[in-house]
């Protein structure tokens, strides 16, 4: 990994982290897998850090940009995914 994370200023250190963490598990999803729930858990904690949409979708644009990871198709996937599926791997 030769990026940075897209962060805001305005976050905590708490959010920050929280944000980072759920970075990376977009980027577990497409290298090995994750797990449906941990991936949906860091996604709401994502959601309560950035809940506006089009900030979400800024961060998501800069986070692809920088990565080639797509926030928006892997957690469409997740969300479109079938309870009974355990593992989100793009």
């Amino acid at each position: 990994m030769d990026y940075q994370y897209p962060t805001s200023l305005d976050w905590s250190t708490e959010e920050t982290v929280d944000a980072i963490h759920f970075f990376h598990c977009i980027e577990l999803a497409y290298e090995k897998g994750i797990n449906r729930l941990d991936l949906l858990n860091a996604y709401r904690r994502f959601k309560e850090i950035v809940p506006s949409k089009s900030e979400e979708k800024q961060i998501g644009n800069e986070f692809e940009q920088v990565s080639g990871y797509s926030i928006y198709r892997v957690t469409k996937r997740m969300k479109d995914a079938d309870e009974s599926i355990q593992k989100i791997k793009m």
